[in-house]
C-alpha cells in the first residue's frame, strides 16, 4: 500500500488521489469572470462549456473526489472507455462538471505538480462546444500558467500518463 501526500488538502493511496470540494453556486459566467480576475486562462471551448445550459452549478454540496492517476493504466488501456470502466468497478460515478472549476480554484499549479499530474480531467457528462463536439472540462499546468480547458470525449481517446481522471466517490 503506497501512501503519499504533501498537503492536508489531499491524500494519495495506490495511485488514487482523494479530497473533498464544496460547491459555491457560481454560474459558468461567474466562473469566467472569477478566473479572468485571478489570472486563470480559459480556452474558448472551456468558455463554451461554462456558458452551456448543460453546466448546472450547485451550492453548498460537498463532494468526495477520487482522481485516478494515468500511471494506473498501461499506455494501451489509458483510453476514455477503459478509464470509465475502471471507475465503474471502483463504484465511482460521473462528477458534476463544476468540479473542474472547483479543483482549478482549490489547487495551485505547484500542488498539481506535487500530485504528480500535469492535467486533471473531470469525467463528467460531456458538454458540447460551439463546434458541437462533446467535451470534458479539465484543468492543468502549462508553461505559461494555470488553465481551464476542455478535452474531446471519445471512447478510444488516448490520454497521457501525467493526466488524472476525476470521478465522484461515495
Amino acid at each position: 500500500m503506497t501512501m503519499h501526500s504533501t498537503s492536508d488538502t489531499w491524500r494519495e493511496q495506490n495511485g488514487v488521489i482523494t479530497f473533498s470540494v464544496t460547491s459555491n453556486g457560481r454560474t459558468g459566467e461567474e466562473w469566467i469572470i472569477y478566473f479572468d480576475a485571478n489570472g486563470i486562462k480559459l480556452t474558448r471551448w472551456a468558455k463554451d462549456a461554462l456558458r452551456s445550459s448543460a453546466f448546472q452549478p450547485t451550492n453548498g454540496i460537498t463532494m468526495n473526489i477520487a482522481i485516478l492517476k494515468g500511471e494506473l493504466f498501461t499506455d494501451e488501456n489509458r483510453v476514455t472507455s477503459f478509464i470509465q470502466a475502471e471507475a465503474d468497478k471502483r463504484k465511482l460515478t460521473k462528477p458534476n462538471a463544476e468540479v473542474a472549476c472547483l479543483i482549478r480554484d482549490m489547487f495551485t499549479d505547484q500542488e498539481i505538480k506535487e500530485m504528480g499530474l500535469k492535467w486533471i480531467v473531470a469525467m463528467h457528462e460531456p458538454i458540447e462546444d460551439s463546434d458541437r463536439n462533446p467535451n470534458f472540462l479539465g484543468t492543468g499546468r502549462l508553461g505559461d500558467g494555470p488553465w481551464l480547458s476542455t478535452d474531446f470525449v471519445k471512447p478510444g481517446h488516448g490520454w497521457s500518463r501525467v493526466n488524472g481522471f476525476v470521478f465522484a466517490a461515495p
